[in-house]
């Protein structure tokens, strides 16, 4: 039987070993909104990750976060417990409105680079938890006083162009 090729081993360590980051190992040091606290497992200074970011977020019963975005991280939510909603100013119709997403257990949402948002748990009673991984091996949190965004616009993509050629009309 034939078999492939193995590649060669790299030389650094970076690739030779798995990490593990037991609950004793996270670490609150890391970036934070009001209403909610950030626990961080996997990041550069964890385990010396280069493009990744990952750890928990817990939301406080009847608690809404402050609104933020991530600047240029792309953002992956796992709901563990609670119903979290998320919120963010959806800019696609004639006027600009507020729209609420509605999670529950075993959910995941998507929150794309620069897009301001909260999260919010209404429960009065249970706690919320996520889970969370981003792009970039640190935790980017830019906290704003509203759900607008108030810096550059991307113009380079036909998505934007397009979306852009649409209001004016």
């Amino acid at each position: 039987m034939n078999h492939p090729a193995v590649p060669p081993v790299p030389d650094d360590p970076f690739h030779r070993m798995l990490h593990h980051v037991a609950p004793a190992g996270l670490s609150e040091a890391t970036a934070q909104s009001a209403g909610m606290r950030r626990v961080e497992a996997i990041s550069g200074k964890s385990v010396g990750s280069r493009r990744l970011w990952m750890g928990q977020t817990h939301v406080a019963p009847a608690t809404a976060s402050e609104n933020h975005h991530h600047g240029h991280s792309e953002t992956a939510i796992f709901v563990v417990s609670g119903r979290p909603e998320f919120v963010f100013l959806d800019l696609e119709g004639p006027e600009p409105r507020e729209v609420r997403i509605v999670t529950g257990p075993g959910e995941y949402i998507y929150v794309p680079p620069y897009v301001p948002h909260r999260e919010e748990n209404p429960d009065p009673d249970q706690e919320a938890l996520v889970v969370i991984a981003r792009t970039t091996q640190e935790a980017i949190v830019v906290n704003q006083p509203d759900l607008r965004w108030t810096g550059p616009v991307m113009t380079n993509s036909e998505d934007v162009r397009e979306r852009q050629r649409r209001r004016r009309r």
